[in-house]
């Protein structure tokens, strides 16, 4: 596996293989890699001549600085982490300045409002954050495959309009999510929580699930009174928000319509660690 550390060196290599035309998959990541991670490039294997992986922890993403200053930084075991796997031909480790020249500030974009729904409305600027970093690097690996897990489903939206929006020539796939036995989705932030805050984790998939018994018996109003209830009993847990979307425009649904595909969306505070789930929905009309 090679390990590139600057953007000269990783234009060579990618000079190299596309005058040998190879098909190049690639699944950027912040580090503190888990098997969720490997999953992308365990999928990019299967497609792709070379598959490239990035590690590099995204300032303009954060709304919070103590977010940012606490998101871990395993390197030399992620590093490893991605050799042990066999899957990834190459890594990049770009600095700030091979990402954001000018300085780490977000470019501004229009996602036709997606941006605006859930994370958005709790983390303004965030998706503008997430589209410059992953427009650049898209830029400079130039892939023709890309993976992102279903666990981000909004930030999969996110960078699935912004190839629209910028005309790349790369196809974005999503990887579905990753689970701990216990069907805790994986996590870097998994790792900040204590033994028993780990525990206490197991209520967030077991709500979906309950969701998507009571998806299409029961009306929406009444699937969020349900959903309230839980996380009343349990005063160790914080419910930011949870939400039945509609796939395609990610907005909050009342009601359920045919022909359509639902989401519903959980995100909760144990500690100071947040948590977010999706899990797709069905129903018989």
């Amino acid at each position: 596996m090679q390990i590139i550390k600057s953007r000269e060196e990783l234009k060579r290599f990618i000079l190299q293989h596309k005058k040998s035309k190879n098909t190049i998959g690639f699944a950027p990541t912040m580090g503190a890699l888990h098997p969720g991670h490997i999953s992308l490039y365990e999928v990019a294997r299967t497609e792709n001549d070379v598959v490239v992986s990035s590690i590099f922890v995204n300032p303009t993403q954060f709304n919070n600085p103590d977010d940012l200053e606490k998101y871990p930084r395993t390197l030399e075991k992620d590093l490893q982490t991605l050799e042990t796997s066999g899957f990834v031909d190459a890594v990049y480790l770009p600095e700030i300045k091979d990402l954001y020249p000018n300085g780490a500030i977000s470019r501004q974009y229009n996602f036709e409002g997606i941006e605006m729904e859930m994370e958005g409305a709790s983390r303004p600027g965030h998706f503008d954050g997430v589209g410059t970093v992953v427009e650049e690097l898209f830029r400079q690996v130039q892939p023709d495959n890309a993976y992102f897990g279903e666990k981000d489903f909004q930030q999969l939206a996110i960078i699935k309009k912004l190839t629209e929006i910028t005309q790349l020539s790369v196809k974005i796939h999503g990887v579905p999510t990753a689970r701990e036995t216990d069907g805790v989705a994986m996590s870097s932030r998994n790792k900040r929580l204590t033994e028993h805050g780990r525990k206490t984790a197991e209520i967030i998939p077991d709500t979906l699930h309950k969701v998507q018994q009571w998806f299409g018996k029961l009306s929406i109003p009444e699937i969020n009174q349900k959903v309230k209830e839980i996380f009343e009993n349990e005063p160790e847990i914080r419910m930011e928000y949870f939400t039945i979307a509609d796939e395609q425009t990610l907005r909050k649904v009342e009601i359920i319509q045919k022909d359509h595909q639902y989401r519903a969306f959980l995100v909760v505070v144990i500690g100071d660690v947040r948590l977010i789930d999706n899990m797709q929905l069905s129903h018989n009309l």
